[in-house]
């Protein structure tokens, strides 16, 4: 498989997830890991909470300079199972990329049409098991991050708790690295990536 001049994740969620969040911290988990140019980039349709989000990331050894919408996504994460019933989330994946999901099933048990890679994660199960609830909400965006290091190969979980570091302090910063541990551990994938960046 050739290599990427950069590769390019696209994140599904929706309003007070914390996909914007998530990609923030991938970028910084990219850049800790040595890639020097890395981006992260909101978009917002209606701008309420429980509405679908869109968040990108592009990152690359050397730097870059591209910075719209990524359209044809290397990767793309579901941060909300329901959303595959409501947004077309593997609009141009590449045939050879990889869809994570955050849900209770197994890869297997969804069929689409297209061919890339399916890994899922309960990453709202490990974010509940680590703490991570706010105000009776469970926020799984951090914990999805090692769903993302275990399945992609692309970042390691070292960088990421690193990232994490960057963001959350003391008992947090704990429960969340915890949160993301969970998740890595318990990552569910049907082949193997092979995503590489040139």
């Amino acid at each position: 498989m050739p290599k990427r001049r950069y590769i390019q994740a696209r994140w599904h969620g929706r309003g007070g997830q914390g996909a914007v969040t998530a990609a923030m911290i991938l970028a910084e988990a990219a850049f800790e890991e040595g890639y020097q140019g890395v981006t992260a980039a909101p978009f917002f349709g209606a701008e309420r909470r429980g509405a679908p989000v869109i968040a990108t990331n592009r990152f690359s050894w050397k730097p870059i300079r591209t910075y719209s919408l990524v359209v044809q996504p290397d990767i793309v994460v579901v941060l909300d199972e329901t959303l595959l019933d409501v947004v077309d989330v593997t609009s141009g994946l590449a045939s050879e990329g990889l869809l994570l999901i955050n849900t209770e099933k197994k890869p297997e048990e969804f069929h689409f049409h297209e061919v890339f890679t399916v890994a899922t994660t309960n990453a709202t199960a490990c974010a509940r098991e680590a703490g991570l609830t706010v105000s009776g909400t469970v926020i799984s965006n951090t914990a999805i991050l090692g769903g993302f290091a275990r399945a992609s190969r692309l970042v390691s979980l070292e960088s990421l708790e690193r990232a994490l570091a960057h963001h959350f302090h003391g008992e947090a910063l704990e429960r969340n690295r915890q949160g993301a541990r969970l998740a890595y551990e318990r990552t569910n994938i049907i082949g193997e990536c092979r995503l590489e960046c040139a």
